[in-house]
């Protein structure tokens, strides 16, 4: 049996929480058993695998944590460095989640290469230690966000970000699903809050959303003013 341990501070276990959640139905397929604690200031995910699913379990384990940083980690920086005016909170929320999805994929890959293959990872320390250029390229997206931002602004670079974008998402009564109905849940990383459902679709990279049964109302407005022709309703709603 190989044993695998990620770790974080304790203020962070939501992130732990999210590798535990978003992969309990591979640990249970790969029959691994995941365990919980709290020691010293800190919060560890201790994964139990057998050595046939190790490789995999290693890899996949990688993949969450650097969805972590690429999501969480980002979304703190911006929090703190991200300052505009013009906005509503929700739509700043917005912005913040739409900068973390405008290269999502190239900074998922980039901290994958630095946390891949080892059976010890504290994301903290990566983050901290063997980021550099990350960070760096962080502050300067942030330096070129201007001081005052409006809606129209927003609407324009959410939809920049759409451009040939073609997969479809899916939303079934307040749940999102990429094009391959997978549950999604990435924009738990954010810290809850208002208009969840436009961030989990905006973070999902998809071009198109298809919506079955109510979500709210907030949710509603902004998918169909940024979304606008590349958003379907289904059971009859318009």
């Amino acid at each position: 049996m190989v044993k695998i341990t990620v770790s974080d501070s304790d203020y962070n276990q939501d992130n732990l929480n999210y590798v535990q959640s978003s992969m309990s139905e591979f640990f249970t397929y790969a029959g691994c058993s995941a365990r919980m604690e709290n020691t010293g200031g800190r919060c560890m995910l201790t994964v139990t695998a057998s050595e046939c699913y190790a490789d995999i379990v290693r890899a996949e384990i990688s993949d969450k944590i650097s969805e972590i940083i690429a999501i969480k980690y980002k979304y703190d920086y911006f929090k703190k460095n991200v300052l505009v005016s013009g906005l509503k909170s929700e739509e700043k929320e917005i912005l913040i989640t739409s900068l973390i999805a405008a290269d999502l994929y190239d900074d998922k890959k980039y901290s994958f290469e630095r946390v891949k293959g080892f059976d010890e990872v504290a994301i903290d320390g990566v983050y901290n230690f063997r980021l550099k250029a990350l960070k760096k390229k962080w502050s300067d997206v942030a330096s070129y966000i201007p001081p005052c931002f409006l809606s129209s602004q927003l609407k324009d670079f959410i939809t920049y970000l759409l451009e040939n974008k073609k997969k479809r998402v899916y939303v079934d009564c307040g749940r999102v699903y990429d094009w391959h109905f997978r549950r999604l849940i990435r924009s738990s990383l954010l810290g809850g809050g208002e208009t969840q459902i436009v961030k989990e679709v905006i973070l999902s990279g998809g071009g198109e959303v298809e919506i079955k049964g109510e979500i709210p109302k907030d949710d509603e407005f902004y998918l169909k003013e940024y979304y606008s022709d590349k958003i379907y309703f289904t059971s009859g709603r318009v």
